[in-house]
């Protein structure tokens, strides 16, 4: 179900922990299975649990909890944006609602190419940088404005 070198990793983070603890590491094993697979489906949560020794309901548990896993296919670039009260209040809002406009799309949703889907975000831990946009999980933009945006989106349309 993963390639040899997704396992290879998870068993990296497996060994982190006492051998009767394996499903310690089901959050690390999620990521890693989801940057291979793009987003995690049900057999790809149960083939986790699995290897990981543990129920099926407790991966899928975490994998629903955290807004950093996918459980539908998304676009090749997911965009979220902190709409939490404190950058709502410093631009949030306008930015989700500018991205809204410049894409066509609404939270949860996805261009029609597949290139971009928006989702909404809970605080990120910035929240004098914002407002704050999180691309694919692991590059957050910062003071981003209108101009700032308009240069993310063309970058990654190439």
């Amino acid at each position: 179900m993963l390639s040899p070198q997704s396992l290879l990793l998870i068993d990296r983070e497996v060994a982190k922990y006492p051998a009767d603890q394996k499903q310690s590491a089901v959050m690390a094993a999620l990521r890693i299975a989801q940057a291979e697979k793009r987003w995690l489906a049900p057999e790809t949560i149960e083939f986790v649990a699995k290897y990981l020794g543990m129920p099926t309901m407790a991966a899928y548990e975490v994998a629903s909890f955290y807004n950093m896993y996918d459980l539908q296919p998304v676009g090749a670039h997911k965009i979220t944006v902190c709409t939490n009260l404190p950058c709502a209040l410093s631009g949030g809002s306008e930015a989700a609602e500018y991205l809204k406009t410049k894409l066509g799309i609404d939270f949860n949703e996805t261009t029609p190419d597949g290139r971009f889907t928006l989702k909404e975000g809970e605080c990120m831990g910035a929240c004098g940088d914002a407002p704050v946009l999180l691309h694919n999980n692991h590059k957050m933009c910062c003071r981003m404005t209108r101009e700032e945006i308009d240069g993310l989106i063309e970058e990654l349309s190439k």
